[in-house]
């Protein structure tokens, strides 16, 4: 009886653990200084989620709009992954862009689930009913007190082809944020000298170890180099965001959920 007891007792442990990894929002903070920041956009505060794949926190996303609100946020941008292609549920994902566009505005990228779903062509008129902006291959400018800055999002290489999107923007003066879903794509970034990618997809390499980081990662395979926080080359920075949700690997440990503030800083 008492190896029965002791054995509930673990299991139940456990599962309290996996819970909690699973599901407990973490908040990362991310300061980016620069020169091309121009005066009026000092203190501008940007959050970034990615990777839902189809995943409610609470009722109607509670818990998750709650976090971004305590943010503060200018501005609100979701780097891919809205829906899970192989278990298809797009209305989390619909409600939380409807929820959070009533905070700041939204610019939303496509991520490779949207395409492998094949029903991305019905969920992107969705999603702009949401009052999102869909970016794909687009700019636009982020204005403040009569200066501005760039935002330019890239589809997904899933159904798109970044460095011809790359390719194709007007070289523009300035501090130019680019959203774009592939981090392993980072050396491309930075010969089109972007100043800041937010990307996801990693899930933050799923399994995260002391001294070691994230043990797996899709298209970086095992032991990938870009899963979580903050890279630089040159005078690009990359910032990849560990996601919220779960796709293939149903289960994240040491690898909370996390809604990601940034804070642009002029020099």
């Amino acid at each position: 009886m008492r190896k029965w007891v002791v054995l509930s007792g673990i299991v139940l442990v456990l599962g309290l653990f996996c819970y909690f990894q699973n599901n407990a929002l973490v908040t990362a903070k991310l300061e980016i200084k620069s020169s091309k920041i121009p005066k009026s956009f000092n203190g501008y505060q940007i959050v970034q989620l990615s990777d839902l794949h189809g995943k409610s926190f609470g009722p109607n996303q509670a818990r998750l709009i709650q976090r971004v609100k305590k943010s503060k946020p200018d501005v609100i941008v979701f780097t891919g992954d809205l829906v899970d292609a192989k278990r298809y549920d797009a209305d989390p994902g619909l409600t939380l862009l409807k929820e959070l566009s009533t905070l700041a505005p939204v610019y939303i990228i496509s991520g490779n689930h949207e395409w492998w779903s094949e029903r991305w062509e019905e969920l992107r008129e969705e999603v702009v009913k949401t009052g999102a902006v869909l970016l794909e291959d687009d700019r636009v400018a982020l204005t403040r007190n009569g200066e501005e800055i760039s935002l330019l999002g890239v589809d997904d290489p899933a159904g798109g082809d970044v460095p011809a999107a790359l390719q194709s923007f007007e070289k523009k003066k300035g501090f130019n944020i680019l959203l774009s879903h592939r981090p392993e794509l980072f050396s491309v970034y930075a010969e089109f000298g972007m100043d800041l990618v937010l990307s996801g997809h990693a899930h933050g390499g799923q399994v995260r170890l002391p001294f070691i980081g994230g043990v797996v990662a899709p298209d970086q395979g095992m032991f990938p180099k870009y899963t979580e926080g903050l890279y630089k080359d040159g005078d690009t920075h990359l910032f990849v965001n560990r996601g919220l949700g779960n796709s293939i690997i149903p289960l994240r440990i040491f690898n909370r959920p996390e809604v990601v503030e940034i804070m642009l800083l002029a020099k």
